[in-house]
Formats: C-alpha cells, sequence, structure tokens
C-alpha cells in the first residue's frame, strides 16, 4: 500500500516542481521586460519596421542576376569560396597541431598540455576580430576574410581532432607495434582509418559555421555578402535587403542539407 502511495506521490512531486519551474521563468521574464526603458524607441520605429517588412515581402528579384554586373549570384559564390578556402587552410593547419594535442599519442602529459594550450589560444579569437586583424596585414577583402576563417577555426578544428583520436581503439595499433611497425606506419595504418569519418564530419560541421560567419565578415569589409547587406541597409534600400537575406537563408539551408546528407554516409 505505502508502495502504491508513493507511485502516486511522485508524479504529483513533479507536476508540482514543474509549474513551480515554469512559474519562477515567467516572473523572471516579466522582472526582465519590466526594467527596460521604452522611451527610446522613436516615432518612426513602427514607420521604419513597416518598410523593412515591406522589403522581404516585396524584395528587388531583378538583383538576383545581373550579367556583367555585382548581383547575388556572385556575391554568394565569392562567400561560398571565402567559406571553403578557409575550411581548406584550417584542415591543413588543424591536422598535425590535432595529432599534437591528443594524450594517448604522447608520452609526455607536458606535450599534449602544450598543444591544447594552442588551440585555446586561437579559440579565443572571434571571427570577427580575426578579420579586422587581417585586414590590418592584408587589406581589406575576400584574402582577409578567407584567411580569418582559416585561422579562427584552427581551435575547434583541432580540438574536435584531437578528441577524436583520443577516442581510437588502442588494438589495432598494438597490433602494429607487436609486428614490428615504425611510428609512421602505425600512424597510417593503425590511427588515420579509424579517425578520418570523424575528421570528415567534424569538417563538414565547421564548413556550416563557416558559411554563416563568412556571410558576417563583409560588415568589416572582408568580402561576401555582408558588404551589399551593410551598403543596403545604410542607404535604407529594403528590398535590397529583403532579397539579399532571402537568398542567404537559402543558400545555407542548401549547404546545411547537402552537408548533412554527406555527414551520415561518412559516420
Amino acid at each position: 500500500m505505502s508502495d502504491l502511495r508513493s507511485t502516486i506521490e511522485k508524479p504529483k512531486k513533479r507536476r508540482i516542481q514543474s509549474a513551480a519551474i515554469i512559474l519562477g521563468l515567467l516572473l523572471l521574464y516579466i522582472w526582465g521586460f519590466g526594467g527596460i526603458d521604452y522611451s527610446g524607441i522613436t516615432k518612426n520605429a513602427w514607420v521604419i519596421t513597416g518598410a523593412i517588412m515591406d522589403g522581404f515581402l516585396n524584395p528587388d528579384w531583378s538583383y538576383v542576376y545581373r550579367p556583367g554586373e555585382v548581383d547575388l549570384i556572385s556575391n554568394l559564390l565569392e562567400t561560398f569560396a571565402i567559406a571553403l578556402v578557409g575550411i581548406s587552410l584550417s584542415v591543413v593547419l588543424s591536422f598535425p597541431i590535432a595529432f599534437w594535442a591528443a594524450r594517448n599519442l604522447s608520452v609526455k602529459r607536458i606535450v599534449s598540455g602544450s598543444g591544447k594550450s594552442f588551440l585555446s589560444f586561437f579559440r579565443t579569437f572571434p571571427d570577427m576580430v580575426m578579420a579586422l586583424l587581417f585586414i590590418a596585414i592584408v587589406g581589406p577583402g575576400p584574402y582577409a576574410g578567407m584567411l580569418a576563417l582559416g585561422f579562427s577555426a584552427v581551435g575547434m578544428l583541432g580540438k574536435l581532432y584531437a578528441e577524436e583520436i583520443e577516442s581510437i581503439d588502442p588494438g589495432p595499433t598494438e597490433a602494429l607495434v607487436a609486428a614490428g611497425a615504425n611510428k609512421l606506419q602505425i600512424l597510417w595504418f593503425a590511427v588515420v582509418p579509424q579517425v578520418l569519418p570523424g575528421f570528415i564530419s567534424a569538417t563538414l560541421y565547421r564548413f556550416e559555421i563557416n558559411m554563416r560567419s563568412a556571410s558576417t565578415l563583409g560588415v568589416v569589409a572582408a568580402g561576401g555578402i555582408g558588404t551589399p547587406l551593410l551598403f543596403a541597409i545604410q542607404g535604407r534600400s529594403w528590398d535590397r535587403v529583403g532579397i539579399i537575406l532571402i537568398g542567404l537563408v537559402v543558400f545555407v539551408l542548401i549547404i546545411d542539407l547537402i552537408s548533412s546528407a554527406l555527414r551520415k554516409k561518412v559516420v
């Protein structure tokens, strides 16, 4: 009988706890929104909002393709190229660093620890900050955007690669060691075949992030679709803003679908 009471009381306690959490969150939101100073909203705010919505509903379709001129398609292809070359540079740089940072491939912990510290250093720089640094070095344009994405992704990609290496099955490595294989043979025949699917999956995932980042780097003159988007916003050309954002959303969704399909085949 006591067991039956406890089983009945448990759902009641859970419902009470859930209700208390929901009530607490609602009160927190009410308190947060109540402290906002709405006096900063100008009288023209609703007019501008209406113009923006009208730009989305009536985009500038003539900007999609203009032979011999800068158009939406050429800007999207430039954004794609920046993301693609950037991820290629990241893979080249991250591959050796990941083996340096992997604990199971280092005799001393200080060796792998220094590799992880190196990767952590790169992860501290946002893409936008890295773009500003490379603009100062090589000047504005897609080249700076490519370098920014290539170097800023090393921290994340190298960390994912290193974790993939650390999770490998030691059996093949031990078998090759027992057979008298050298370090290069162990690496090539025991480690690389195990980590390659994970490497490809992590690379595709980072490429999706690069596509989104490349679309915003143009705001700081690092090439891509962000530059014409910034000019359209500054010029209050909302129909141009609408078609650029629509094209960007469609393009990123297509890249995400292709990348997800490839990851499912690889993993």
